[in-house]
């Protein structure tokens, strides 16, 4: 596919423009129309718009980039099992196969053609978090698939507009809050809906006939823009290995190498630990996204992103391993894996392009919180606390404090998530001293309180990481804080397993700071005093990382 030379700059950027309104308005119908606090308060979802052959033109820039590049793999596979011919207007077509859509069964993929006067110009896509999906909760104990929910298989969830009520029965037959799941679904439905008749109104006032040729140029340009970038990094293989807490003795090891050669760059997790009986595994689909992803951070963060910025990257991982698991593995916390990749590959890359890269982040992988029980009113709820780490340090600027990466799902507000269930959070408070040292100072960690407030036992699910391996610092930072969690009598619940809360129990999570940049003797005083004014770092936290007495910057 060739572009058409007949788009200058100027037009290109303004129908670039257009293009992105039409897929953040459908974003944005279904942030308002959505029941679920995972979607409407978190962003825990993604709305994108293909061209004809399927691949991306432009992605909303409300949701989360955890899912960047997987819905056109999706609707290929999903091609082949139901025929293009078969797809009429008014089809919706959903799925939430780990493996065809975002690596666990909790995101549900919805997939639908446009026509315009008859002919097929494009499709839309969207992936949506669902409150729940029956099976064990959200969780990350689980041993194999089946345990983890119902499995959809590409299926018309709306045929020419109309329902597929043996499909709505089974969903709702089989999970915990079915008016929430199905809200959301239909919320699904609202944003093809706009997405459809804004693009149908982008044909119109532009003139085109379809989105061949401007998918073409918009793609080609992305591709330039990808390849000059790579061109900048030196060419030659990087190599970094992490190592996560894994499940309870059982570490698990992610090895990176990231091969630049001219335009072309290649990430290989070779090496990296076999998929294991739990649901850490994260198949290729969210592997390759969460790679792509932070290179697309580092290297071009400026430019639109679509097919066409990933030509160039290719992503590997061995057949079986935890990176690229076989059926049926559980994959339901495949996050807890795939969060930590972007800090391998900016341990490669901060070998020959340092200032382009962050530190860890105590959000990767990201500590989650599930609660599942039955309300005051007597109705069954199903809630996800979200809540985030410090954010890296780079070599220009501290890192944010509690502010999520690689993933962006909002923390929310609180009194929607009181409302929804009966939990009470007492406190959500920066933790002192929880950001890695360095030149410029890792983001600070959090401390959440939170109640139980029913009348009679909620159950909870727990995924974190992070405790035994803190988040690192790069060129000499020092590592952030570690994630910590107890009950307030002191007891420590399972970090990656189910357990049982009882009224009047309060939990209590610690989310980890994150990595510092540079060495910690090159931190200015000026900053070091600000830190201690603002209670980012105490005195006895000063003179332990940086070796600094406060008599010797108060005078200054």
């Amino acid at each position: 596919m060739k572009a058409n030379v007949d788009f200058d700059p100027i037009e290109l950027e303004i129908f670039w423009n257009r293009l992105l309104s039409v897929v953040d308005e459908a974003a944005v119908a279904l942030l308002r129309t959505a029941f679920s606090t995972v979607v409407r308060e978190s962003n825990d979802f993604t709305v994108v718009l293909m061209d004809a052959e399927g691949a991306s033109i432009a992605d909303t820039n409300v949701g989360t980039p955890s899912f960047v590049g997987i819905l056109p793999r999706t609707l290929r596979q999903c091609l082949a099992r139901i025929p293009i011919e078969d797809w009429q207007d008014g089809d919706y077509i959903v799925t939430n196969d780990p493996w065809m859509t975002a690596g666990h069964l909790l995101d549900l993929a919805m997939l639908a053609p446009i026509f315009h006067h008859g002919r097929l110009v494009g499709f839309s896509g969207s992936i949506a978090h669902l409150p729940d999906i029956g099976g064990a909760l959200f969780s990350a104990d689980c041993r194999e698939v089946f345990e983890e929910g119902i499995r959809i298989p590409p299926t018309k969830f709306l045929r020419q507009g109309q329902e597929n009520r043996d499909l709505a029965y089974l969903i709702r037959a089989n999970v915990r809050v079915p008016e929430q799941v199905l809200g959301d679904v239909y919320a699904q439905v609202a944003a093809h809906a706009v997405c459809a008749r804004k693009l149908g109104e982008f044909l119109e006032a532009s003139g085109l006939q379809d989105l061949t040729a401007i998918s073409a140029a918009l793609q080609d340009r992305a591709d330039r823009a990808m390849r000059s970038a790579i061109e900048a990094v030196p060419d030659g293989t990087y190599r970094a290995v992490l190592t996560a807490d894994g499940y309870d003795n059982e570490e698990t090891r992610i090895a990176c190498a990231v091969t630049v050669a001219g335009s072309q760059l290649h990430v290989d997790y070779a090496g990296s630990s076999k998929q294991i009986g739990r649901g850490l595994n994260s198949v290729m689909n969210f592997t390759y996204a969460l790679s792509v992803y932070p290179l697309k951070c580092a290297l071009d963060p400026t430019t639109p992103r679509n097919e066409g910025s990933y030509r160039s990257i290719r992503v590997t991982a061995p057949e079986g391993s935890i990176l690229n698991p076989v059926y049926p593995a559980a994959c339901n916390a495949r996050q807890l894996t795939a969060h930590l990749l972007a800090g391998a590959i900016y341990k490669c890359l901060a070998q020959v392009i340092p200032d382009k890269v962050v530190a860890e982040s105590g959000t990767a992988p990201t500590l989650r919180s599930v609660y599942s029980g039955i309300d005051r009113f007597g109705n069954r709820f199903s809630q996800v606390l979200f809540g985030s780490g410090g954010m890296g340090a780079s070599a220009h600027s501290d890192g944010h404090s509690c502010t999520p990466f690689p993933t962006n799902t909002g923390s929310g507000s609180i009194e929607a998530f009181e409302a929804a269930a009966p939990l009470i959070v007492w406190r959500k408070e920066l933790i002192a001293d929880s950001g890695g040292a360095g030149q410029y100072r890792g983001g600070l960690g959090q401390e959440i309180e939170v109640e139980v407030v029913s009348a009679g036992d909620i159950q909870l699910s727990l995924m974190a990481d992070r405790q035994k391996h803190a988040p690192e610092g790069l060129m000499g930072g020092r590592n952030g804080a570690p994630v910590a969690i107890r009950l307030r009598d002191g007891s420590q619940p399972h970090p990656k397993s189910r357990s049982l809360l009882a009224p009047g129990q309060r939990l209590i999570l610690r989310y980890a700071g994150a990595g510092g940049f540079g060495d910690p003797k090159k931190r200015t005083r000026a900053d070091m005093l600000l830190d201690l004014e603002e209670g980012y770092v105490t005195v006895e936290g000063l003179q332990h990382h940086y070796g600094v007495r406060l008599e010797e910057i108060a005078g200054e």
